[in-house]
This record gives structure tokens, C-alpha cells and sequence, in this order.
């Protein structure tokens, strides 16, 4: 039994097995407003999150053997696309999964199709691209299907925001679904569309459904799926370097630029647990818009700093780290930092602690503009490391410094 699945009521009466499948089989989802605020992530979400370990995995080796800036266009563009049905599948579960068949097996279903997209993610800009979009149309369908058996249970005064919903989601479908026959050069500028206006269009749908929310969505199982996802690209960190290692020949300078490249993850994970993870973002339009898709930005830019490890590693006893390679590694952490600044404000606790938060965001927009600077000068691999890791160092210690100014802040974590 899952730990989500319900308890035996005592004195509830026994179903025959016939019935009992059938409810289980056929169970519909939950509709929109009822929220299980206690529930937490199942065997079932994890499972589901490793199938992304994968996709992510591809799309980011892809973009460690091409650095140009077609290979990192590409790389954005395809991980947008990976994240899109993530979110999708995340929040629907979210908001309406159960711990029924219906539920497993539709989740089963979204995997066989991530899983045979993971083949063609890593050559999406050539000829596979046409695979990869005939796919990703069949997988939109399906979360379409999906969010359309809420829509159609749902009370008539909560179906506005449901109908402009299913209305991006099919519009997407198709758009995806006609992306198939063009070359590839068209392909991906029509996935860029995709990516740009999905995003675009729920965030105005979720700001206006937010305005005046009549129930609560954001739980504690939600927080912690976002952060799972973090996790997920920070993987690509570990990976980047064990790889990098594996396919140069290893020497002290060599292994040493490799454990500062990870210890830059330790940077990203340390950061974003103390300033993100497990803080609720307020539930009310812009700011819940803000935390959900701000994500997006900040996971990219933690799998291309995987993906630059790399090549990080493998010019080690360079004099100056190739330029391409400097300016990934600089721009992710400087995009990492940049999308915490625009995330806080998004936090429910942002305002009882202005003083503290402010700060921290002025330190965090500091250190980005210096890890700019950093990719520019383009310094030898192992110091171009160093440096990024001891920019992350001192904005955790600012922030931690700040937050024992407040005190109760730091009681509050503790407590946690």
C-alpha cells in the first residue's frame, strides 16, 4: 500500500471484488477545489521524476559535446519542452491524482512516451527531431485528455480557468503535431514558439485564476516536488564531472578542477535549500505565477553548469578556459543566482523579514554580475572554478548571517 493510499475506515462495509476493481480502475480524478493540503510525495511521483533523470541526461550531454550557440539554443529549447510536460504532469497529479489504477496507469502510459522521447532528445536538431515532435503531440494529447476529465467534472462556477487551460494545451498539440514535416531548422524555431507561449499564456491564465483564489493549491508535497526537480538537474552537476574525469587523462590539476566543478553543485544545492526549498510561495496571482515558472530558468541553469563541467574538466591544464566553456560556466551561475533574486519576492515569508531578504537579494545580483565578469576574462579551468564556488560561498554566508540577525528565522529552520 502506498503511505498517500486511505486507511481502512473501521465498520466500513466490505465491497465484492468486482466492484472493488472497478472503483479502483475507474476511479475519476479529483476536481478543482479539492486540494489534500497533508498529502505527501508518493512512491509514484519519484518513480515518475526518475523517467525526467534521464530525458534531462540526453538533452544535456548533447550540449556538453556542442558548445556553439546553436548547440545551447537547441539544449534551451529542448529542456523547455521536457519541463513543460514535467510541470504539467506534476500539477495534475498534484491537484487530482488519486491512488487508483486509472491514475497509475495513465502515469505509466506518460512514461513509455518520456522514455521513448529520452531516445531521440540527445539528436533533436537533425533528423529526429520529427520523432521527438510526433511524440512530445501524443504526450500534450494525453495530459489534454487528462486535464479535460477534471474539466468535465468540475463545478460550472470553476470551469473558466480549466477551459483556457485545455484551450493552450490543445493548441500546443497541434502546433507540436505540425512541427512533424518541417525541416529541422523550422522545427526548432516552432518549438521556441511553443515553449515561449505556453509559458507566456498559462502564467497570464494562472495570474488572473489567482486574483482572488476562493481555495488553496499550494501544499508542502507541491514545494517538494519543485525541489525534487532541482535535485533531479543538479545530477547533471555529478554527472558532468564523473564524465569529464572518465574521458580525460587524469593528473592532480586535472581531478582537482573536477572536485571544484563539484563542489560549484554543492554551491547551487546549498543555496537553494536554505533561500528556496520548503518556503510556501504566497497563493495569491503574480507571486505563484513567479515561483512555479521561474523554475524554469533556474533549472536550465543548473544542467548546462552540469553540462559545462565537461568541458571544464577536459581543458583543465589549459592556460584560460575556451571561451564557450567560460561563458556557460559564468552564466549559469549567474543565472542561478538571478532567478533567486526574482524568486524571494514570490515567498510567503518575504515580507515578515523585508530587511533580511533585501539584502540577500542585493548580495546574490552582486555576485552575478562578478560571475559575468568571470566568464569573460576567461581564467585558467581550475580558477575559473574556484572563483564561481567562492561567489556561491559568500552568498550563503551573507545569507546566513543575515538570517541569524533575525533570529527567529533561524529558529524557524531549525524547527523544521
Amino acid at each position: 500500500m502506498s503511505d498517500n493510499a486511505p486507511e481502512p475506515r473501521p465498520g466500513a462495509e466490505a465491497l465484492s471484488l468486482r466492484t472493488g476493481a472497478r472503483l479502483w480502475l475507474f476511479l475519476p480524478p479529483r476536481r478543482h477545489g479539492d486540494v489534500r493540503p497533508d498529502r505527501s510525495v508518493s512512491f509514484l511521483e519519484l518513480f515518475y521524476d526518475l523517467v525526467y533523470v534521464v530525458l534531462v541526461g540526453q538533452a544535456a550531454h548533447t550540449l556538453a559535446e556542442d558548445f556553439s550557440w546553436r548547440g545551447t539554443a537547441t539544449f534551451a529549447v529542448v529542456f523547455g519542452l521536457i519541463w513543460i510536460a514535467w510541470l504539467n504532469g506534476t500539477l495534475f497529479y498534484e491537484l487530482h491524482g488519486r491512488e487508483d489504477g486509472h491514475t497509475r496507469m495513465l502515469i505509466f502510459v506518460q512514461m513509455l512516451l518520456l522514455v521513448l522521447m529520452a531516445v531521440y532528445v540527445g539528436h533533436a536538431d537533425s533528423s529526429d527531431g520529427r520523432t521527438l515532435a510526433a511524440l512530445y503531440a501524443l504526450l500534450l494529447a494525453l495530459l489534454s485528455y487528462q486535464w479535460f476529465s477534471v474539466y468535465r467534472r468540475d463545478l460550472p462556477e470553476l470551469r473558466r480557468t480549466p477551459r483556457r487551460y485545455l484551450i493552450v494545451m490543445v493548441a500546443g498539440t497541434v502546433l507540436m503535431a505540425a512541427s512533424v514535416p518541417l525541416s529541422t531548422d523550422v522545427r526548432l524555431v516552432v518549438w521556441a514558439v511553443f515553449v515561449a507561449a505556453w509559458c507566456s499564456a498559462e502564467c497570464v491564465i494562472l495570474i488572473a485564476w489567482r486574483r482572488e483564489p476562493s481555495y488553496h493549491v499550494v501544499s508542502d508535497s507541491m514545494v517538494e516536488r519543485f525541489g525534487l526537480f532541482i535535485i533531479i538537474v543538479l545530477g547533471e552537476v555529478v554527472f558532468g564531472v564523473v564524465n569529464g574525469l572518465t574521458e580525460t587523462e587524469r593528473s592532480t590539476l586535472v581531478t582537482t578542477t573536477g572536485l571544484l566543478g563539484l563542489a560549484i553543485g554543492f554551491g547551487f544545492w546549498w543555496n537553494y535549500a536554505d533561500l528556496v526549498s520548503r518556503r510556501l510561495p504566497r497563493e495569491r496571482g503574480h507571486s505563484l505565477a513567479t515561483w512555479i515558472f521561474i523554475h524554469l530558468p533556474m533549472a536550465m541553469a543548473v544542467a548546462s553548469a552540469g553540462a559545462g563541467m565537461v568541458g571544464l574538466v577536459e581543458h583543465a591544464t589549459d592556460h584560460r578556459t575556451p571561451v564557450a566553456v567560460s561563458w556557460l560556466m559564468g552564466g549559469s551561475v549567474a543565472m542561478m543566482l538571478i532567478t533567486t533574486v526574482v524568486l524571494l519576492p514570490a515567498l510567503a515569508d518575504y515580507d515578515r523579514y523585508p530587511a533580511a531578504y533585501k539584502s540577500v537579494q542585493v548580495a546574490l545580483v552582486t555576485a552575478a554580475v562578478v560571475a559575468l565578469l568571470v566568464g569573460w576574462s576567461r581564467p585558467a579551468p581550475w580558477l575559473l572554478a574556484l572563483i564561481l564556488l567562492l561567489l556561491l560561498l559568500a552568498t550563503w554566508v551573507f545569507a546566513f548571517a543575515r538570517w541569524l540577525s533575525q533570529g527567529s528565522l533561524i529558529n524557524e529552520r531549525s524547527a523544521a
